[in-house]
């Protein structure tokens, strides 16, 4: 995303859709301003070739008297205001059409709809006046007294699970085409090579049919900054796996289509800004995180980012690539996000869940920043909800200070929280979001995904307070006890939904026959002392936990290629027997369909 300075508006209306129209030989440029509030805007311009022979090139301008725009999509802007095209919306072909984006700020106007002029458009007859808006219909999310979220008054179960890909995944070191790349591809479940190349035919709309049969009806849906980039590299060919029936032109491109597709599929869409960097993916606890990262230790494991940061300073020397990140920088992806509602006329954004697991903020940290989301994100669309994280139990591993480690209160210190669940500080420190628009998201794992110390033996001394790979290492056995894990959770989130506020577990689940069907370094680690089903204990107290509290959930996750916990659907890779099998989804798996039954109402 290209960010600019540009000038504001003084025609139209605070809210509202106003179109200024430019008629030529060539073609029709129009400019739409898409939704407006007190301080900015969102407009869409579109040009139409409505002549018998293609555009090989466009170029338009436009100028404001006071507006001013501070982001672009899908073009490049030029001198003053001029857009250029990007090289895969260069031609348009007869009756075709091309629309580029642009957001801005009214710096102290009205909001403007200016004439759009170039070759490709004329001075010909312009109404540059505004018309009615179309109704915002079925798009108001609110959490009503009870705790519940509703849907224009309505309250709707949230039967959820996570549909992941977007936000990048890890290429191994030897992959032909992309070594040690983070590809930003939805999986799909048809990968190019599978069956000789035929694909197995599965399409998103198939599998939103065969979701929906089943009960799920909201996806959480992680991204990360660069998705929202139609330019970056590594969301487009030549770094994309999916069968060329399915594959999308760029990762903004198949975002934007998601959604859309899951709106005339009446599914609801939480978007989640999974990390600071494709790149540096789920390890990021932070918006500046940077080196060392928690995984430097792994065995067996090719997927390494140490040389990869999200800071602009203050890095190690391992540091050789960086994606700089900031605050106002997610400020502003957080009103991109806001604003697709209306740009993408659907009515299915439940939510935004502002940055996955924040676990290296102290919660004071953490809750400002909360706050300043809410307020960019209420600016652009009010009709959403703010999903926020907990964090872990210690802050300032990743803040270029890794020798001053702060820890974080979260109650019975044996009782370590998951990334993301420590909501212990919120009940004498509470975030300022309105009740009735905030959703508390805290998330909660199993082994298969890091062993605590209260799974600890305590048949084992040895073993008290180990945790993580010290404890495979140490040949640590592992125990689910219900009667220490429910007060942890208690302690940790728990008490917060007695005190009536929305609460949606963004991530749980797991890999229900770990250490079996786990990396190669899991199996190595645990495999010759830990019996297979430990993990299914752990989501089945998990669960029990969550009808007993009346908390919904988005399960982890719903496509399969999660190393750490599988999917819903059962995957044909297995990393002994199948390698050729990454990406073929089979069918539901029925323990996994049996445990989400449980949770959801029927």
């Amino acid at each position: 995303m290209i960010t600019l300075k540009i000038k504001p508006s003084s025609l139209a209306v605070a809210i509202g859709l106003a179109i200024a129209t430019s008629h030529v030989y060539a073609g029709e440029c129009t400019y739409q301003v898409d939704a407006s509030w007190n301080t900015g805007f969102v407009s869409t311009i579109k040009i139409k070739n409505d002549t018998a022979t293609a555009i090989d090139d466009w170029q338009v301008s436009w100028s404001y008297q006071n507006n001013q725009i501070s982001s672009i999509w899908n073009a490049e802007l030029a001198d003053g205001y001029t857009a250029t095209p990007l090289s895969w919306n260069r031609s348009i072909a007869p009756g075709q059409s091309i629309e580029f984006g642009l957001q801005g700020t009214l710096n102290g106007g009205l909001v403007e709809t200016p004439v759009i002029s170039g070759d490709v458009c004329t001075t010909g007859p312009v109404d540059p006046g505004p018309v009615d808006p179309d109704p915002v219909d079925d798009g108001l999310f609110r959490v009503n007294e009870h705790g519940n979220i509703t849907k224009n008054g309505d309250e709707i179960p949230i039967q959820c699970g996570n549909w992941f890909g977007l936000e990048g995944r890890h290429e191994p070191s030897n992959d032909s085409v992309n070594p040690g790349g983070a590809p930003m591809e939805l999986y799909v479940g048809n990968s190019f090579w599978a069956n000789d190349g035929q694909g197995t035919g599965r399409t998103i709309q198939q599998t939103m049919d065969e979701i929906k049969d089943m009960g799920m009806n909201v996806i959480r849906f992680p991204i990360a900054p660069q998705t929202l980039d139609p330019t970056n590299p590594q969301g487009m060919a030549p770094y994309l796996k999916n069968h060329p029936n399915v594959v999308a032109t760029n990762a903004r491109q198949q975002m934007e289509d998601f959604i859309k597709l899951a709106d005339e599929n009446d599914i609801q869409v939480i978007i989640d800004i999974h990390s600071c960097s494709n790149y540096v993916g789920w390890r990021a606890g932070r918006l500046d995180a940077r080196p060392p990262f928690v995984d430097i230790t792994r065995t067996d494991y090719d997927f390494l980012r140490e040389d990869y940061s999200c800071a602009a300073t203050g890095n190690p020397d391992s540091v050789t690539k960086i994606q700089a990140y900031d605050k106002e920088k997610w400020l502003d992806n957080l009103r991109d996000i806001a604003g697709l509602s209306e740009t993408l006329k659907v009515s299915n954004i439940l939510g935004i869940d502002v940055f996955n697991e924040p676990w290296d903020y102290s919660w004071a940290e953490w809750k400002s920043l909360t706050e300043e989301a809410y307020v960019a994100i209420n600016e652009v669309n009010p009709n959403i909800l703010i999903f926020v994280e907990g964090i872990s139990d210690s802050y300032g591993n990743q803040d270029g200070t890794p020798d001053t480690i702060g820890d974080s209160p979260h109650g019975e210190s044996s009782s370590t929280p998951n990334w993301g669940e420590n909501f212990y500080e919120f009940g004498d420190n509470p975030i300022n979001i309105p009740k009735d628009r905030l959703v508390l998201s805290p998330h909660a794992y199993g082994p298969s995904v890091f062993v605590q110390p209260m799974y600890m033996d305590p048949s084992q001394p040895k073993c008290d307070g180990l945790k993580g790979h010290e404890a495979g290492e140490a040949k640590c056995n592992i125990v689910i006890d219900p009667v220490r894990l429910k007060p942890s959770w208690e302690e940790h989130f728990g008490y917060l939904r007695d005190q009536g506020y929305a609460m949606v577990m963004g991530e749980f689940g797991g890999n229900m026959d770990w250490p079996d069907k786990a990396s190669l370094g899991d199996q190595k680690l645990w495999g010759g002392h830990i019996t297979p089903g430990v993990d299914k204990e752990w989501q089945a107290v998990f669960t029990d936990y969550m009808v007993e509290k009346d908390i919904d959930g988005c399960y982890w996750g719903m496509n399969p290629e999660s190393g750490d916990t599988g999917g819903w659907y059962e995957h044909a890779y297995d990393p002994n027997t199948n390698p050729g099998g990454w990406g073929e989804w089979l069918d539901f798996e029925p323990r996994k369909t049996n445990l989400l039954h449980k949770i959801w109402p029927q």
